[in-house]
């Protein structure tokens, strides 16, 4: 995914998340279940196995995600492309909630910031998406 689209992601989910409260009410109304996920840690086998036992996110199939959802693993940068992704599709189906590991201090201790740096981007785009990856967190 070229750069471009990434920051124009994380400029779409920003604008999002600073229309939503600071308190997510889930309901069982209009879905019949909610799955409730927490701890992706980067692990994107881990994310892909959640959505083949239960579903996609769609009108009537809800995710709470309960954060954490970057560093350790190697692919935090995809999960989040997804999750994002998701919560622009369904806004009212994909809840996402901040963990400690969206934390800017956290990101430097644990390995996101590096590796979205140093792997992903140039160094031209690298630094305007790690300032926009933690305006966005």
């Amino acid at each position: 995914l070229h750069a471009r689209y990434v920051l124009n992601l994380l400029h779409e989910t920003r604008k999002h998340l600073k229309q939503l409260p600071n308190i997510s009410h889930v309901s069982t109304c209009y879905s019949e279940e909610v799955t409730v996920c927490g701890d992706l840690h980067g692990q994107l086998d881990d994310l892909f196995l959640i959505f083949y036992k239960n579903g996609l996110p769609s009108p009537s199939k809800s995710y709470v995600f309960n954060g954490d959802f970057v560093d350790r693993g190697k692919q935090s940068l995809e999960i989040l492309v997804i999750l994002f992704t998701f919560l622009l599709i369904y806004p009212k189906e994909v809840h996402l909630n901040r963990g400690n590991h969206e934390d800017h201090m956290v990101n430097l201790r644990y390995g996101f910031y590096l590796m979205l740096y140093l792997f992903s981007f140039s160094q031209v785009h690298g630094k305007k998406i790690l300032r926009m990856f933690q305006n966005v967190f």
